[in-house]
């Protein structure tokens, strides 16, 4: 979508530019190690397919986009912390309750069918359905992963702010 993220970097949140770098160059090595069954390491989203079944013009489904980049970042944290969870209770032999990841991914699932984000489709249905967490967690990456390439300076911007938010 927008690859001008290089442009309006500052340099004191270098490391955080390079974590994008890194991602963006990694990602599809990673999904394709880890995830080569779902097919989705050389996905490119094409926006004029959501703009033309929905019936928006580009600049809204632009930003539709771009709210959903934001929403996954946000969440990516709560859906580490559910996976951990539910690692606890599996060793501690406590039954497992996957109500709250498997609402979050469907909740998202809407989103992406919505704007027909083909990647990040296959990643959510399996996280809502999956019990393998090993498997979920590198889901989760993945959905992470597809984020970024989506946009990557909505990206950098909204992990800046995370991690702004974080340090107060």
């Amino acid at each position: 979508m927008n690859n001008d993220y290089r442009e309006k970097r500052r340099p004191e949140n270098a490391e955080l530019r390079r974590r994008i770098d890194k991602l963006l160059i990694e990602g599809s090595n990673f999904i394709e190690k880890n995830l080569s069954d779902l097919d989705i390491a050389d996905y490119r989203y094409e926006m004029s397919e959501a703009v033309e079944e929905l019936s928006l013009d580009r600049e809204t489904v632009y930003q539709l986009v771009e709210d959903y980049i934001i929403q996954i970042l946000k969440a990516k944290v709560t859906f580490y912390e559910q996976i951990h969870k539910l690692k606890l209770d599996k060793l501690e032999n406590r039954a497992l309750d996957y109500t709250d990841i498997r609402n979050l991914a469907h909740k998202n699932l809407g989103v992406v069918r919505n704007l027909r984000i083909k990647d990040a489709e296959k990643l959510l249905k399996i996280i809502m359905e999956a019990e393998d967490l090993d498997y979920m967690r590198l889901c989760v990456k993945a959905l992470e992963i597809s984020a970024v390439k989506l946009n990557p300076l909505c990206a950098y911007e909204t992990l800046r702010l995370i991690e702004v938010k974080n340090s107060l």
